[in-house]
């Protein structure tokens, strides 16, 4: 009966933005292929695709590294600084797409300011990149870049591309992150983390000491892949999880209408492969010297449980080090009272004792 009732009021918040989100036609993506050439060797367009995404997986570190960039760091106005933002930083994204605006990185960073509590206590300097979930507004989680001010961690809450600042006129929603076009998908995907180790390469460079990344749903698979990929990286909390970024696509519920463009297309099991770059499961071996806090829900319907059990499973299985949270309630319902203060607690609590 509760699982009856938190699956209807998972689907009514879905419903929510129903009529924004579109049917996008299936492609391959060949134009975003690196280097591509007219493709006269292969076969048919998905072997073009496959035999792209294994030279990627040979060397996925030279795929997620960026070169060094130049920021600039904005002071916010006296009333915004006395709600505890400092400012916005800005920087060239790691990864040139054909969106000028999309090419431009926007962080905003909350310093710490601990609670008389903490002040007495002698730990390095922390700070964390906050990454939102998928069409996110420039407000989402700002809250929780406050609750980690309050427990002594700097953070920066950054834009993913495609979303808000970054959003070119043409779109209304962050379609281009996740989509029924297979390379762009992948690429995109890798911006973002590309962006990300550039945020967290600006904190080291201001002196912060211990660095970790929080990321809900999307935001979690991108901060596992930067994880994965960056040595600062000292620990992460993941809010909603996947070993596959195709099974989250082809199952859940907020993604039904990517599902509608991709079918008659690939299989699951194609995309899976083909989607290997940006799915947690290729790159768990990598998380051996990382801690990691894993958050699911147990009514969830966006990221199946079934998937999110068999990735802490996995993880488990390898030793690799692994604290698990349970969220009683859904996906869409995590942003609700009072889950999203026990998520807000889980996150937190964790951040602070493992930085």
């Amino acid at each position: 009966m509760i699982r009856d009732y938190f699956h209807r009021w998972e689907e009514e918040l879905a419903a929510v933005s129903k009529h924004d989100r579109k049917v996008r036609a299936f492609d391959w993506g060949h134009e975003w292929i690196d280097g591509d050439d007219s493709g006269s060797r292969f076969p048919d367009p998905g072997s073009r695709v496959a035999a792209w995404v294994e030279d990627v997986m040979r060397d996925s570190d030279a795929f997620f590294t960026p070169e060094p960039t130049r920021y600039t760091f904005t002071k916010a106005p006296d009333t915004v600084r006395a709600n505890g933002e400092e400012g916005v930083l800005t920087f060239d994204s790691g990864f040139t797409t054909p969106h000028e605006k999309n090419n431009t990185v926007v962080a905003r960073y909350f310093p710490a300011n601990p609670m008389r509590g903490f002040r007495k206590r002698a730990v390095p300097r922390r700070a964390v990149v906050v990454l939102a979930q998928w069409n996110s507004d420039a407000e989402g989680h700002v809250g929780l870049c406050r609750l980690l001010s309050k427990l002594g961690i700097a953070s920066l809450r950054i834009s993913l591309p495609y979303h808000d600042a970054r959003m070119p006129a043409e779109l209304t929603r962050a379609d281009y992150i996740v989509s029924s076009n297979i390379v762009r998908t992948v690429q995109v995907c890798r911006q973002a983390v590309r962006d990300v180790r550039l945020a967290l390469w600006w904190l080291r460079d201001q002196g912060y000491e211990r660095l970790g990344l929080l990321g809900t749903s999307l935001g979690s698979c991108l901060s596992y892949l930067t994880t994965c990929h960056e040595p600062l990286v000292k620990a992460q909390a993941l809010n909603h999880v996947s070993p596959y970024f195709g099974d989250v696509v082809w199952r859940g519920l907020s993604t039904e209408h990517v599902r509608e463009g991709l079918d008659g297309h690939v299989s699951i099991d194609q995309l899976r492969e083909l989607w290997r770059p940006i799915s947690p499961w290729s790159f768990i071996d990598r998380l051996r010297d990382r801690r990691t806090l894993m958050v699911y829900a147990k009514y969830d319907l966006t990221f199946p449980v079934d998937l999110s059990l068999k990735l802490i499973e996995e993880l488990r299985r390898r030793s690799i080090p692994l604290e698990v949270a349970v969220l009683p309630c859904g996906h869409y319902s995590t942003g609700a009272a009072p889950f999203k203060y026990l998520d807000g607690w889980y996150l937190g609590k964790f951040l602070a004792t493992r930085l």
